[in-house]
């Protein structure tokens, strides 16, 4: 009945004790305790820490026969298990000088077993890590088991140093039970508390999506115009002033690109990438923590570098594939990381979508090139065909009429050859659409009518190239061409509020709305407006059967958004 009343005499005690380490974890102190304490700052902090928490179980005990029943195996033991051996021994050693310092029986006997029970901690502290167990040192069981040993080597040493013997053994059976039950519960309970800690400084989801957020604002627009150094090293620039750590740095499967921060005179943007951490998380497409206490932590490039850890984040692109990296640094003599692993693949996600949008962009792109090259190599044969044979016939009646629609010939296919991707003024696009008007002129002669109502104030304006042409060609090649009587195209241009809006009407009206009906020519037209401009812009049609075919490009009028 005894021991157990002291048991929970001892675990009241305890709980108060518990309620501090609760309040302490809430503070920055307890961050360096999350992880394994390898840097010489992180193992002074560890030594304070679990000193006071040592000293205070002796505070907290209960005195029974010229002797205390305690918790300061609690300290001593966590101290080594987190520490090593060295943090453990000068723990135990400090929590057993305070002990010696207030005297009894068991002064030196308890001074030496918290020694002792440092040491123990620290002992399973390097087994643990000699055979890749960190998760082991976490474990609320691991650090029980240990505190269970630790006690029963107390009692042992208690025999055999206190005097008189008899009142030892006395003692021993008084509070053998109660110190194994206290201690060991009260270790696996604080270190409860730790992983507690450990878990929720991870998840700070709400605080780290509004900095992801951030940064994804103020990087918005970079890597979608390209994943290169420039682009790159804006991005660095904002991502390391917004988390305020050590070192930002982004590559791509070869090269570095861009750092900023620590070690900026020797990692330089353009040289192939020598971090082993860094290869690993692109060749195995996996984050990489190389926290400098449970992996660690050199850099590559020079050994008295400050950098003393570093979080790998593979950014992806298509099929999720990896092309390339964002590493985020923290200096050696850093106390409290910033380094949160949930934030950096937040921001690595949000920088992938970004590229992937700039590949997707310009993918399209490219195939809009494709089809305007393939819509080129259609037209241009069959139309120089029709020409050569118009000219033929010209030549035979009119050799003026045919210089003239030579040079007209000749605009036309020097106006083909500008890229497709390039922005011409009005004017420039009507010249081609003139040279091109006046051939087919020649060939229908008076059976097509051209009409121009363009105010000069707009023909400064611009628009993509070669867009106008294809339009104009199916005007002619699905309308007018089937009329028997004349045929009359009119091209118009208007301003509209902010809109250029540019018309190409047929008076045939030979339009039908089906399924695939507006051709390949149309159909890119809208399509390089809306990729240029956006679905506010684009190719619409108007008509009414036998009467009219309108074919309306609506544009932005802004110079600015034009160029």
């Amino acid at each position: 009945m005894h021991e157990f009343n002291l048991v929970l005499l001892l675990l009241q005690q305890m709980c108060v004790y518990l309620v501090i380490a609760y309040l302490l974890s809430k503070t920055p102190l307890f961050i360096p305790l999350m992880q394994v304490t390898v840097r010489l700052p992180h193992k002074l902090l560890c030594y304070v820490m679990f000193s006071m928490f040592c000293i205070m179980g002796t505070y907290f005990g209960l005195h029974i026969q010229d002797s205390i029943a305690n918790t300061r195996a609690i300290g001593a033991v966590l101290g080594g298990l987190l520490g090593g051996p060295l943090v453990g021994v000068l723990v135990g050693l400090t929590g057993g000088l305070h002990r010696y310092s207030l005297g009894g029986m068991t002064a030196v006997s308890c001074m030496i077993s918290t020694v002792v029970e440092g040491l123990l901690g620290g002992l399973a502290h390097r087994l643990l890590i000699r055979r890749g167990r960190i998760d082991r040192l976490f474990n609320p069981v691991t650090a029980a088991g240990v505190t269970i040993t630790a006690e029963i080597l107390q009692m042992l040493i208690i025999l055999a140093v206190a005097r008189p013997y008899d009142e030892a053994l006395r003692l021993v059976k008084s509070i053998a039970l109660p110190m194994i039950v206290t201690n060991s519960v009260g270790a696996a309970m604080f270190m409860r508390i730790l992983l507690d800690r450990r878990a929720m400084f991870e998840k700070y989801t709400s605080a780290f999506s509004a900095r992801a957020l951030k940064i994804a604002i103020s990087t918005e627009g970079f890597l979608r115009q390209g994943f290169n150094q420039e682009n790159s090293m804006k991005v660095a620039q904002v991502i390391y002033q917004e988390l305020d750590i050590g070192a930002v740095a982004i590559t791509d499967r070869e090269k570095l690109l861009a750092f900023i921060g620590i070690g900026d005179d020797h990692h330089l943007p353009g040289t192939p990438i020598a971090s082993a951490h860094s290869r690993r998380a692109i060749d195995n497409n996996e984050v990489v923590y190389a926290d400098g206490n449970e992996t660690p932590y050199q850099c590559s490039l020079q050994r008295n570098c400050k950098l003393g850890s570093t979080l790998v984040i593979p950014l992806r692109g298509e099929n999720d594939e990896v092309i390339g990296t964002i590493k985020l640094y923290e200096a050696k003599n850093r106390l409290f990381s910033s380094i949160n692993r949930t934030l950096g693949e937040g921001i690595a996600s949000l920088l992938s979508a970004q590229i992937l949008a700039g590949q997707y962009e310009r993918h399209k792109l490219l195939l809009t090139q494709s089809e305007i090259k393939l819509l080129h190599a259609q037209v241009n044969p069959h139309f120089l065909f029709n020409a050569l044979n118009t000219l033929v016939a010209v030549i035979r009646r009119d050799s003026d009429q045919a210089g003239h629609l030579v040079q007209n010939l000749s605009t036309f296919f020097r106006k083909n050859l500008k890229r497709s991707e390039e922005v011409v003024t009005l004017a420039d696009e009507i010249e081609h659409v003139t040279a091109y008007l006046e051939i087919e002129k020649a060939r229908f002669q008076d059976r097509l009518q051209i009409r121009f109502e363009l105010p000069q104030p707009l023909l400064t304006l611009r628009l993509p190239a070669f867009s106008l042409q294809p339009i104009v060609e199916n005007a002619i090649k699905h309308g007018t061409s089937h009329l028997l009587g004349p045929g009359i195209i009119t091209l118009r241009a208007q301003q509209r509020e902010n809109h250029l809006v540019l018309s190409i009407e047929d008076n045939a009206g030979l339009y039908r709305l089906t399924p695939g009906n507006t051709g390949l020519g149309m159909n890119l037209v809208d399509k390089r407006i809306r990729i240029r401009y956006g679905d506010d812009y684009g190719v619409s049609v108007e008509y009414e059967p036998e009467h009219f075919t309108r074919i309306i490009l609506n544009l932005p009028l802004e110079d600015k958004a034009l160029c």
